[in-house]
């Protein structure tokens, strides 16, 4: 029960990872606030956490939007009684090689950036007034660790994040807000998909081209959030914790 009466903010909350991280915070303790563009994902995952015996709540937008992303910090302190964790996953995949991209979709993806930028702006603000907390965001081995052809804009925008987190994490600390990143690779989420392929397919690519033969789980990169959003990685400020099955070793 690490995160036992703490108050956790999981925007991306509705599906796959985010969902995966929601309810592992509610399972040890925490009350959480989950954020998204749809409405129906995020009650799932509300409905989920109060049918184990949790508390959640839920609050659909835009984090790209910073009206929105205001309303999201205010809403999880009244609702749920203050912020001491937020982790930052909420984002979108936009292929297309370099030299082929349109500005519309380069623009598309860095939003990406910009979304994590303006949720992490409101969540300091809020946690520097309240004596502090931990902040993890989404990033990924593309781009930070790894270049994939075909996503190269994806890729800036989560080299930006990185960016962005060791950046925030060193300008933070000292008013006791910790702040981290996860770049996980190939994890068993839609995302991981090559477009055309079947699952089967998938699993047949993984064990040839992975160390450890297989995709990762949602489970297992929540854990890593849990971890770095702990007591127990006290010590990690501005670290990007790689989460890949050996594929950039």
């Amino acid at each position: 029960m690490r995160f036992n009466e703490k108050v956790v903010l999981v925007t991306g909350g509705g599906t796959g990872i985010g969902r995966a991280a929601a309810l592992a915070f509610a399972g040890e303790g925490a009350r959480v606030m989950v954020s998204g563009l749809e409405d129906e994902p995020l009650r799932q995952t509300v409905k989920a956490i109060e049918a184990a015996g949790g508390t959640a709540a839920s609050l659909t937008g835009d984090v790209r939007v910073e009206d929105h992303v205001r309303a999201l910090v205010a809403a999880t302190a009244e609702q749920l009684g203050g912020l001491d964790v937020a982790f930052n996953n909420a984002g979108l995949m936009v292929g297309g090689r370099v030299a082929d991209l349109e500005e519309p979709a380069w623009r598309t993806a860095l939003s990406i950036a910009t979304g994590t930028w303006l949720s992490m702006k409101h969540e300091i603000a809020y946690m520097r007034e309240h004596g502090g907390g931990a902040i993890v965001n989404m990033s990924s081995i593309i781009g930070p660790h790894k270049a994939i052809p075909g996503t190269g804009a994806y890729g800036a925008a989560k080299a930006a994040i990185t960016a962005l987190t060791r950046t925030a994490a060193v300008e933070n600390i000292g008013d006791g807000i910790r702040i981290n990143a996860v770049s996980p690779g190939p994890i068993d989420t839609p995302f991981s998909l090559i477009r055309g392929e079947t699952p089967e397919q998938q699993a047949q690519r993984m064990r040839t081209t992975l160390p450890i033969g297989r995709v990762g789980t949602v489970a297992e990169v929540a854990g890593a959030v849990l971890w770095l959003a702990s007591p127990e990685a006290g010590f990690a400020v501005g670290a990007d914790l790689v989460l890949d099955g050996g594929s950039t070793a």
